[in-house]
């Protein structure tokens, strides 16, 4: 079994543990591991024996298609560089894609991420965790290079890790595969972030744009991506927008009216996020500030990406 590994990287220390739990695997199975990176500047050093490549700057699609384009083998399996393989994930591996009918085009991994056994996980930690119900994420995903060929790749046109994934495996798909998967594991850490993470993510609405353009309305079911709560959004924005419009033309009653439908609304979000979570006092101030900021946000990277891409396929 000829396997090419491909890990993009923007230089994350998490980079070091991954390789040094691939090393053994690789040199067993004789894998060829092509590392990305995506980041302007010197290579990383690397303490296994890997090739090193210069990707784009594009984000992960374009460092993806770099790697893969560069294999050598008939199978490409892409890790994330903030996973951490099992000791026997090679062998998994190998073992997933000996088993895999010539209609298979991908196989998928299975992904385990950590939480607190001390109390309920916070918004990020519960986002993350979601993740190992993901279908054909790329944390740990293998394509044939031939699939890969046939479809063409990941579209670059987004950038970001955020559905880019499950658009490929879609377009995968259409080409006349399969996808299945497999029994290998990696583990993903739920890495630290700011309180500002949740609004910083509503940047991928604007590839909801793109991707709507390209497939119409039902594109989340094509790509089997559940619902979203954009509408909820949209409605909640109009509604504060419309409060401070009345407030200035001296309207007070729409003022009035058009504020309580906001704050029902902000006050709805909030609670859903909060109930499962932790409770404290910090996570529900992020809660509270971030769920008041998230909508008029989310409907702006929305309206961005509809403006770039309307007329455009």
């Amino acid at each position: 079994m000829t396997v090419t590994v491909v890990v993009p990287t923007l230089g994350r220390p998490s980079l070091d543990v991954l390789l040094a739990a691939l090393a053994a695997g690789v040199a067993e199975h004789d894998l060829e591991l092509l590392v990305v990176d995506d980041r302007p500047g010197n290579p990383p050093a690397l303490d296994v024996e890997a090739k090193v490549l210069t990707g784009p700057a594009r984000g992960p699609a374009a460092a993806r298609n770099v790697g893969w384009r560069a294999a050598r083998h008939d199978w490409v399996a892409f890790l994330d560089d903030d996973v951490v393989p099992d000791p026997d994930w090679a062998d998994r591996l190998v073992l997933d894609l000996a088993a895999a009918g010539s209609e298979v085009g991908g196989v998928q991994g299975v992904l385990r991420v950590p939480l607190p056994d001390d109390r309920r996980p916070t918004d990020w930690e519960r986002v993350t965790a979601g993740l190992a119900d993901g279908a054909w994420i790329t944390a740990d995903m293998a394509y044939r290079r031939e699939a890969l060929e046939r479809c063409g790749g990941f579209d670059e046109r987004l950038p970001r890790a955020f559905r880019e994934d499950a658009e490929l495996a879609y377009r995968v798909r259409r080409e006349g595969w399969t996808l299945q998967r497999g029994n290998r594991r990696v583990t993903h850490p739920v890495r630290p972030e700011s309180t500002w993470v949740s609004v910083r993510t509503q940047r991928g609405n604007a590839d909801d744009a793109l991707l709507r353009r390209l497939y119409g309305p039902e594109w989340r079911e094509l790509l089997e991506i559940p619902p979203g709560r954009r509408p909820r959004h949209l409605a909640v924005t109009v509604a504060g927008l419309t409060a401070l419009a009345a407030a200035a033309a001296r309207r007070p009653r729409l003022a009035a009216l058009a504020g309580l439908a906001w704050a029902a609304g902000t006050a709805e979000f909030a609670a859903a996020r909060i109930a499962p979570g932790p409770r404290d006092a910090r996570e529900v101030g992020t809660m509270l500030v971030t769920s008041a900021v998230i909508p008029p946000v989310a409907t702006l990277h929305y309206l961005r990406g509809w403006w770039r891409w309307r007329a455009r396929g």
